[in-house]
């Protein structure tokens, strides 16, 4: 029968949901909810793009290289067990960040909290694929699991906001304490135990060949704007990446028990769920990481403002997300998700065309809400593809699989729409201000970011020179921006064509 052996876990099922969604929700949140703070943290810390980009990243990063290792740790140890220890290492962690004094310190607390991310984040989906053994069942709470998700990417910029506004930056952080002290707490007296009858011991080999292969990729790009995109060091970095890729690769096919059995990779279904839920998050971070610098820096909407002004993609996001799982089961896997990643283009395209000073309602709210549907499409059927084309003792390698994707995606689409954007804005804004007379140092300082930029402004002897120089950083922002923006729709294009050609019509279980 497809129920829990449990009769207790069988009848609290649907209240165990919640606790996961509370920590998801938190753990979710993280990634984005510093967005709205990073002009804050530009003028209070004086961050770089490249300090900016880290800020965002070095959580993403940690969090991405640690996803298998703890989703194995999950399936050996208990679910359970390395769930609460990540809360309370996340809870910890995010209260150092909240004091952190510098650009350095804060980075590395951020990677901190990504340790204690990376065990809560399978945890949460592991546990929910064991507690509904009923396929229909598990795709409606795998629904409201990626609903969730999809909210909380929604409403960290808003909650970023609503801190901000009335608190210091530092708050952004140090609300985690009491949201994990209540799902620990409740994680406790509900959740139940879990773990793979027949663990496999952990890969450390292939451990340290994901860290450091995904690390050098993400350090490669992000510092690439400021070595040269084709200087010896950069190229060097990249070559060295692929060489770490292929003995990754050759060593979990040798391996007796490989970290990543990359042969369940020839399974189509897992391969293009993956790749597809990969490219809506390299989309959505990568936009998250400059539309909230373009409200505040260019369009001058206060940190509160910023927030709320997202809030079209959390209402599309929400409304999509439930029943996208129900859109996949009628219509086909393959049909939703390759729509919804062809929404996200959509969405980005519009963006990519709309000026400076478009109306907000309009281009941008039309954008934002392809966006959202598509996001909600992409990852609620991808995620129950993947989950449903492995065995349930093999639910947190599963998890850490598709948690994996999400992660590398949205590192990567901050790194790569960080670096692209870098490269042109500080190129943009020296020619566009070479004229003005200023000092070489303060041009210098103005290219390194649009808030260091919009400082440097107002440093100008006349009112009539800030506002040149303002319109300049505003024109050379919106240059960068624009061709971020142009390379997240073509990421999300292609994802749309692959979706479509490799991704099979219908999960397992359907």
């Amino acid at each position: 029968m497809n129920i829990h052996p449990n009769p207790v876990v069988q009848k609290r099922r649907w209240l165990i949901l919640p606790v996961l969604c509370i920590s998801l929700f938190m753990v979710v949140v993280d990634n984005l909810i510093i967005n709205v703070a990073l002009p804050t943290l530009s003028r209070e810390l004086g961050a770089s793009t490249s300090g900016l980009q880290w800020i965002v990243d070095s959580y993403s990063l940690v969090f991405a290289c640690l996803l298998l290792a703890f989703g194995a740790l999950g399936d050996r140890l208990g679910r359970k067990g390395v769930m609460q220890f990540g809360m309370v290492a996340f809870v910890a962690c995010s209260v150092w960040a909240s004091f952190a004094q510098s650009t350095s310190s804060l980075i590395i607390a951020r990677g901190a909290m990504g340790v204690g991310a990376a065990a809560i984040f399978p945890a949460t989906l592991a546990i929910v694929i064991d507690i509904f053994r009923d396929p229909i069942e598990r795709a409606k709470a795998i629904g409201v699991w990626s609903a969730v998700s999809g909210v909380a990417v929604a409403f960290g910029p808003i909650t970023g906001g609503v801190l901000l506004e009335h608190f210091y930056w530092g708050s952004v952080f140090f609300v985690n304490l009491p949201v994990g002290i209540i799902a620990l707490t409740l994680g406790a007296l509900l959740i139940p135990s879990s773990k793979d009858p027949n663990p496999r011991a952990i890969d450390m080999k292939g451990f340290i060949l994901s860290i450091a292969m995904v690390g050098l990729l993400v350090f490669t790009v992000i510092e690439a704007p400021h070595q040269g995109w084709m200087s010896g060091r950069t190229l060097l970095s990249f070559v060295a990446t692929a060489a770490l890729f292929a003995i990754f690769i050759r060593c979990e096919l040798k391996a007796d028990e490989p970290l990543l059995d990359v042969r369940v990779f020839r399974n189509a279904r897992i391969s293009a769920a993956t790749g597809s839920i990969g490219a809506a998050f390299f989309v959505l971070f990568g936009f998250t990481f400059l539309v909230t610098q373009y409200f505040q820096f260019v369009r001058g909407y206060s940190t509160l403002s910023s927030g709320l002004h997202t809030l079209p993609f959390a209402f599309g996001a929400g409304i999509t997300s439930p029943i996208a799982a129900r859109l996949a089961l009628k219509f086909g896997t393959k049909r939703v998700v390759a729509h919804g990643l062809l929404n996200m283009s959509i969405g980005l395209v519009i963006i990519g065309f709309s000026g400076a000073d478009v109306p907000y309602w309009g281009p941008v709210v039309i954008g934002m809400l392809f966006l959202a549907t598509g996001l909600g499409l992409v990852t609620s059927p991808s995620t129950d593809a993947v989950m449903g084309s492995l065995p349930a003792e093999r639910a947190g390698v599963g998890s850490a699989i598709n948690d994996v994707s999400r992660e590398v995606g949205g590192t990567l689409g901050v790194a790569i729409s960080g670096s692209v954007f870098a490269s042109l804005y500080g190129p943009k804004l020296g020619e566009l201000i070479a004229n003005f007379g200023m000092p070489d140092e303060a041009v210098a300082v103005a290219k390194e970011s649009a808030g260091a930029g919009f400082t440097v402004a107002e440093m100008a002897p006349t009112p009539e020179a800030t506002e040149a120089v303002r319109q300049a950083v505003s024109e050379a922002f919106m240059h960068g921006f624009h061709a971020a923006v142009f390379v997240g729709a073509g990421v999300a294009f292609v994802g749309s064509l692959c979706a479509w050609k490799f991704l099979p019509a219908r999960n397992r279980s359907s």
